[in-house]
């Protein structure tokens, strides 16, 4: 097995971290290992892995590494095939890494992963899982990631990067205590700053679910969010889980204990301003701006995006 390791050194990780990497990579000279520094860096990277044909592919980097890995591996790029992707939980924030059960610790998820690789067992840490293809119709972008979010979610994240300082507090600890604040704002019904609500028009598999103002819009594919949120109640066929919050949203305090694990209360309907399925395609109609995987897009007027997950992707839990 060909395996490769991609070390983001922009991810957010301290450098004596990043040393311990490097040192244990010494120690398996079979394992083609590069070191990017920034992001102009990753297209060549990547570019450079994929001429290598590569079984296994390591990411030592967090959530935006990922997803600028999947765009790159399932638009039809440089890669022949997908190789199977392991994510560490090397970034500031590690969603997909966390909800694929990867070692908090990154030298010790990388070491354990290469000896079970070494062994032949890596058929015990293999997960699949649908990736969100993101095709946004004006800009012409189309990107590969397992969250998508706009509203407050995408003003949310610029607030963390603003509020505190580069490194993991911009990740779970200060998504956590931003995302809290938030909270508490809204059911005073605070409309105002980050908490703006954005006019959408969402259609869900060809049905006009809403169209009016909203708090925030999400979909993922993961099956839990940070701090293991799941706020994703609905059913349906899709791998396209959806959740949107209006801003009229009813008995808005009593709902979010509920939404945030997935059970909510009888009142939590779209009549009372609460939707959440899961759809084949997903389409909004937009003027904010938004997310995916934590990394922020810029608002284009009256622009549509498109989410469906008609791609899966073989996971290695490390």
């Amino acid at each position: 097995m060909r395996i490769a390791v991609l070390n983001n050194l922009r991810a957010g990780r301290n450098d004596a971290e990043v040393t311990r990497i490097l040192s244990l990579l010494r120690s398996y000279p079979d394992v083609i290992h590069i070191e990017t520094d920034s992001a102009r860096a990753l297209p060549e990277a990547l570019a450079e892995i994929a001429r290598q044909n590569v079984n296994l592919l390591v990411l030592n980097g967090g959530d935006g590494t990922l997803q600028f890995t999947l765009t790159e591996i399932l638009s039809g790029g440089d890669f022949e095939r997908i190789p199977m992707l392991a994510p560490l939980r090397g970034g500031r924030t590690n969603m997909t890494a966390l909800d694929l059960g990867a070692r908090r610790n990154p030298v010790k998820g990388l070491r354990l992963l290469l000896e079970d690789a070494r062994a032949g067992r890596l058929s015990e840490r293999i997960v699949q899982r649908p990736v969100l293809r993101i095709a946004a119709r004006k800009s012409g972008e189309l990107q590969y990631g397992m969250f998508f979010g706009a509203g407050m979610i995408h003003r949310a994240i610029d607030l963390t990067h603003r509020l505190f300082p580069a490194g993991r507090t911009q990740g779970v600890l200060g998504a956590g205590l931003v995302t809290g604040g938030l909270i508490l704002r809204a059911s005073l019904q605070d409309r105002n700053g980050v908490l703006s609500p954005d006019k959408l028009q969402i259609l869900v598999d060809g049905e006009l679910v809403s169209q009016g103002e909203f708090y925030l819009v999400m979909a993922s594919t993961l099956n839990r969010l940070f701090l293991r949120m799941n706020p994703f109640w609905g059913t349906g066929p899709g791998d396209v889980r959806f959740t949107s919050l209006a801003s009229n949203s009813r008995s808005f305090m009593k709902a979010v204990p509920g939404i945030v694990r997935g059970r909510v209360r009888p009142f939590v309907t779209p009549e009372n301003g609460y939707t959440s399925a899961n759809s084949r395609r997903t389409q909004l109609r937009l003027d904010c701006g938004f997310t995916i995987d934590g990394e922020i897009h810029a608002p284009v007027p009256d622009e549509v995006v498109t989410l469906t997950a008609d791609r899966r992707v073989t996971f290695v839990r490390a």
